[in-house]
């Protein structure tokens, strides 16, 4: 898609924020229409973060709530589009919170495995 260099640069803190707290390389991908960050992690998942239903505003700073969503790919690395299962989801006004709900969320139903996800501590 002919934006996502548009995206990566206005998006460049909350890709440094994820990069930082997960200590994975994270990048703006394409999701359906629109974009989405994603940041993968091993055995198959990976994350995606939007701010709008349908992927990332054009404006970075609108007053859209972050969604953080986990996907598990079953170990084969998979693109979004191709079936991955979605295991947990979180909403809240910022990507640090949202990020922070979701792993939580994760954490509670006994599917976050620290070695898989090394450096990803909230």
């Amino acid at each position: 898609m002919p934006r996502k260099r548009e995206h990566t640069q206005r998006y460049a803190d909350a890709l440094a924020a994820l990069a930082t707290v997960t200590r994975r390389a994270t990048a703006v991908v394409d999701h359906g229409d629109d974009y989405a960050i994603r940041v993968d992690f091993v055995f198959g998942r990976y994350l995606l973060a939007t701010n709008t239903d349908a992927g990332l505003s054009d404006d970075p700073d609108s007053e859209s709530w972050w969604t953080v969503r986990f996907f598990d790919t079953g170990g084969d690395g998979a693109d979004p589009s191709s079936g991955a299962t979605p295991i947990a989801e979180a909403r809240a006004e910022w990507l640090a919170d949202a990020f922070d709900a979701v792993v939580a969320t994760l954490r509670a139903a006994g599917n976050w495995t620290d070695s898989a996800t090394a450096g990803a501590e909230p």
